[in-house]
């Protein structure tokens, strides 16, 4: 596609964004095809929250209301068997969790005008901010689902000394409440306690960047090249420290409210096993780009003036077993500047 418009024939020839059809001025299959990808290329790459969830698909025609699995643990077998007799056996057990998807999306509409005397290809432009803005939004209502688990672990506060006071709410903490190694080995112990099942070996963290400075510095930190080739790392992925590998987004949860210590922000950093929550499948379900050309509104655009690119979504997350997950509530040195995301 040519985006190098010769503005003198502009008198004569409408230079188009798209490609033409015989028939008018569609959009053609191609590049629906092509906006599309570019919608969704900008989206995946921001789904840092989504990645480790239990995915179930949007299929057409199935209602609103999403169902996920999970399959009770079995009893201990203690009873010794019997010679010769054949025991009872277990009955297997699944529980069905579900959740209700709602829709999100918007759009951006632009005139004739500026389609045509932009330098820039306005339509791709838009849908790259668009499918950044998805991105940001579907993570986003994942996040704010599984960070609001029961399971919480609260930094204790460091004196000058290196004296720790437990803290056991978050108006209680303080710059000094930073996430340590040592906290970061307290939830494994949570989790292992619980049984939750580690991904590929180990648990997963999901970490502000304001949280990881301080971690990084820890002479146990291993960073991620150094134990895995990038085909094999995980979207954000930045290091690995007491069995958990640590995904970095500036998207993991801040909180700075009536709930927080006076004028200081909290930072949030979830540790969890498999199968501790769900999401939607964002390809099954359908994150979808709506292109609409000039003239496509009939007579509510009688001059062919306006068109516009936009997005929208089926989306919900839940979290399936609280035991599997837990929160880890910090303040630290950025407490003071940051804001809630």
């Amino acid at each position: 596609m040519n985006n190098h418009l010769n503005l003198q024939l502009f008198a004569d020839t409408i230079v188009n964004t798209t490609v033409s059809a015989a028939t008018g001025n569609d959009l053609s299959p191609e590049m629906k095809t092509f906006y599309d990808m570019n919608l969704i290329d900008e989206a995946s790459a921001l789904l840092v929250h989504d990645q480790f969830g239990q995915k179930r698909p949007i299929p057409a025609n199935s209602g609103k209301t999403i169902e996920f699995r999970k399959f009770s643990p079995l009893a201990k077998a203690t009873t010794p068997l019997t010679e010769g007799v054949t025991p009872d056996g277990k009955a297997l057990n699944v529980q069905a969790v579900t959740a209700t998807v709602s829709q999100y999306g918007d759009y951006i509409v632009q005139s004739d005008v500026l389609e045509l005397t932009s330098i820039d290809n306005t339509i791709v432009e838009e849908t790259k901010l668009l499918g950044r803005q998805a991105g940001l939004t579907l993570d986003t209502i994942v996040r704010n689902i599984i960070v609001a688990g029961t399971n919480v672990n609260y930094c204790p506060k460091v004196a000058s000394d290196g004296t720790e006071t437990a803290v056991t709410s978050r108006s209680a903490l303080d710059s000094t409440a930073k996430l340590t190694v040592k906290q970061v080995q307290k939830a494994v112990a949570k989790l292992r306690a619980n049984n939750a099942p580690t991904i590929n070996g180990d648990y997963v963290a999901i970490v502000h960047p304001y949280v990881a400075y301080d971690l990084m510095r820890d002479p146990e930190w291993i960073d991620a090249h150094k134990y895995a080739q990038p085909e094999n790392l995980y979207v954000g992925e930045i290091g690995k420290i007491s069995g958990v590998r640590f995904v970095q987004t500036s998207e993991a949860a801040i909180i700075k409210n009536s709930t927080c210590p006076d004028g200081l922000a909290v930072f949030c950093t979830l540790i969890f096993g498999d199968e501790a929550y769900g999401t939607t499948e964002i390809t099954g379900g359908g994150l979808q780009t709506i292109v609409k050309q000039k003239g496509s509104a009939g007579t509510a655009d009688p001059l062919d003036q306006r068109s516009s690119v936009g997005w929208k979504a089926l989306k919900t997350a839940e979290r399936l077993v609280e035991n599997y997950m837990v929160r880890i509530e910090s303040c630290g040195e950025f407490s003071q500047s940051a804001s809630a995301n």
